[in-house]
């Protein structure tokens, strides 16, 4: 590989060690971990290579999609609205997005849509894969489908169409686009480099992709997991210049693992970053809270949702239940542990095949834990 770059606090050097076993075990390609305790960093590593062909070395501002660890950021976004009263968790999402109503969906309100509720975790029957890359346009044809469960049944996990109820939502309410908050009143004020909506001025320095060498690992078949990953139309086509630039608020986030862990920060210290407050108490109170919790209709095992991040409660990310996490689709992933104010991300181009935990990553958060 090439040499590990950047930096562990002294205590934290355990994470270096398993940050270069992970290399040294041929288990990654390229990667990053990145960690604050508060505002401070207390590790910014990376390593590898950014290209398949292992030419380019990883850098420190080589940019990565992180796939649905992209939901919490957007979680963010809708959360400062909700504090500025733009948005309310409890009102239907059909106030805001009045279209949505279609089909027996009038009454879900903004928070069950964000916490993977509504129903409509894909679409049953065919769609043209290029409405994906036309957020509008998409969002006209999932507000027409009809849930395929009833609601108050528990959740169904949407991998790409929370996103795009979360933009739509944004949207109507706002007139301006999730990315475009996010960059202009977060990434941008604060250095933040992440991107919700990529510039095609970025995408040279993007890490190209090693996709899985196996299928996602489901439980028993069904056909939410079917529409939401299995359908020929479940996805877009990834990894062009089309695709990095489409703002896809659950699945399309492109950072390193240090603006990734920057933005978990201020989850961990509840709205605050750099003494600046990103979101209400209140309304980052009302981000975090428990939504559903249970076994999943969609994600191979139990799970607990808030309003667009997912909670601890079965310890993937560390030892603490009241953690907010998500991992995104090859094992990247973050989390932010609003007790110890400690927000850490992981960040690779070596795809793996679970869809919520990864063994890499684990080394990574053991040995972060270990060093407290």
């Amino acid at each position: 590989m090439s040499e590990t770059k950047g930096f562990a606090a002294p205590g934290f050097e355990a994470v270096r060690e398993a940050f270069e076993a992970n290399f040294a075990a041929d288990l990654e390609l390229g990667a990053g971990f990145a960690a604050f305790i508060g505002d401070e960093p207390v590790v910014d590593l990376w390593g590898g290579w950014r290209d398949r062909g292992r030419t380019l070395p990883w850098e420190s501002d080589t940019l990565v999609p992180v796939y649905s660890t992209t939901k919490p950021i957007a979680g963010l976004v809708i959360a400062r609205l909700v504090g500025q009263g733009i948005i309310d968790y409890e009102r239907p999402l059909s106030a805001y997005w009045p279209e949505f109503a279609a089909a027996g969906k009038g009454e879900y309100t903004v928070a069950e849509a964000l916490s993977h509720q509504a129903g409509v975790p894909g679409f049953p029957d065919p769609i043209d894969k290029d409405l994906w890359l036309d957020p509008p346009a998409l969002a006209v044809a999932l507000a027409h489908l009809a849930p395929m469960w009833p609601r108050g049944e528990g959740s169904g996990y949407h991998p790409l169409t929370h996103g795009y109820i979360a933009g739509e939502l944004v949207r109507r309410a706002s007139d301006r686009t999730l990315g475009t908050i996010l960059r202009e009143e977060i990434c941008g004020p604060l250095g933040i480099d992440f991107h919700i909506g990529t510039p095609a001025r970025e995408h040279a320095r993007c890490a190209e992709l090693q996709k899985p060498t196996q299928a996602p690992r489901f439980g028993a078949m069904n056909a939410a997991i079917r529409a939401a990953f299995l359908e020929p139309w479940s996805a877009p086509t990834r990894g062009g210049a089309a695709w990095r630039e489409a703002e896809i608020p659950s699945a399309n986030g492109h950072g390193t693992a240090r603006s990734t862990a920057k933005l978990f920060s201020a989850i961990a210290q509840k709205g605050r970053l750099d003494g600046v407050t990103v979101v209400s108490r209140d309304a980052w109170d009302a981000f975090v809270r428990l939504r559903v919790s249970g076994p999943e209709r969609v994600l191979p095992e139990t799970v607990t949702f808030a309003a667009g991040v997912m909670v601890n409660t079965n310890t993937i990310y560390g030892p603490n239940p009241e953690t907010l996490w998500h991992s995104g689709w090859g094992g990247s992933g973050a989390f932010a542990d609003p007790d110890l104010g400690l927000a850490a991300a992981y960040v690779m181009n070596r795809q793996g095949s679970d869809l919520l935990r990864d063994a890499r990553r684990d080394r990574l958060i053991d040995a972060l834990y270990a060093s407290l």
